[in-house]
């Protein structure tokens, strides 16, 4: 399944049974697109004890994520579509956190459309994100050195942490030369998510992402989120507001409201389903 183009392989725990040190070689395994399905990752949908589905991520690179927004969409939708789910809002269990889904669907075809996704709030402070420096501190433009040359950051956390930048010119963003050092730069004890982001206007930007474990991806719901509320800190956007998100995968609808939640929405997609069988 896809979110604008964030691809995942997802496997459906209420039917399967995996053995838990076998997933992130497994993650690896079916995201390499020479030799497995080839993905962004593998997601877990599975029965939770507090919510109405778990949801697990498991990025490229077997490393597992805390939270991830089009694969919430995704997510919500196979449980809905497969009768996992009956109602239209759906709880999901993430190591980020709870997270809400809500879902638009054409009853003629049982099939979700549209899914609008309760992310949240933003968490702001260092020690939250995690990042090294006062925990009780933000980081807003704050002045980051790589390799000569000095980045404005601003970090934001959504269940994973996120470090976004603010260009000229989205062509001209620097996401597989500086991303990556970022990512992995000392001060994100936990790796980081890294967004450049270009303002259009104060309800519209343009979006590229370097994901933490993943690479160049086409599309990170929570990164979009994120560079919402980075915006908004950087006096580029203001609360209550939807912003227009261009993704390389397409767009996204992105609210940080007045009661302090960011709300996101975007359509989510099968591609195929079928069955993998792992040689041994």
């Amino acid at each position: 399944m896809h979110g604008l183009g964030n691809s995942y392989i997802y496997v459906d725990l209420f039917e399967e049974s995996l053995e838990e040190k076998h997933l992130p070689s497994l993650a690896q395994a079916v995201a390499d697109k020479n030799t497995g399905i080839g993905s962004d990752g593998l997601i877990l949908i599975g029965p939770s004890k507090t919510e109405d589905i778990q949801m697990r991520i498991f990025n490229a690179d077997g490393s597992e994520a805390k939270n991830c927004g089009n694969g919430i969409r995704c997510a919500v939708k196979l449980a809905y579509e497969k009768n996992i789910v009956s109602a239209t809002t759906v709880s999901v269990e993430t190591l980020g956190g709870k997270v809400t889904a809500l879902l638009e669907v054409d009853p003629s075809a049982g099939v979700v459309t549209n899914v609008t996704v309760d992310m949240g709030e933003p968490r702001l402070l260092k020690g939250e994100l995690p990042m090294k420096g006062e925990p009780d501190s933000r980081t807003v433009e704050e002045p980051v050195l790589v390799r000569g040359e000095t980045f404005l950051v601003t970090t934001v956390s959504m269940g994973n942490p996120h470090a976004v930048l603010f260009e000229k010119d989205i062509a001209d963003a620097p996401v597989t030369t500086a991303g990556p050092i970022l990512e992995t730069h000392d001060m994100f004890p936990e790796r980081a998510n890294i967004e450049f982001v270009q303002m259009i206007t104060e309800n519209e930007m343009n979006f590229r992402v370097w994901e933490r474990g993943s690479g160049v991806t086409q599309a990170c719901g929570t990164g979009a989120c994120a560079a919402v509320a980075a915006a908004v800190l950087t006096g580029r956007s203001q609360m209550g507001i939807e912003v227009i998100v261009h993704l390389e995968g397409g767009d996204l609808r992105i609210r940080w409201a007045e009661d302090g939640k960011v709300w996101m929405k975007g359509p989510a997609e099968t591609i195929c389903s079928g069955t993998y069988q792992r040689e041994t």
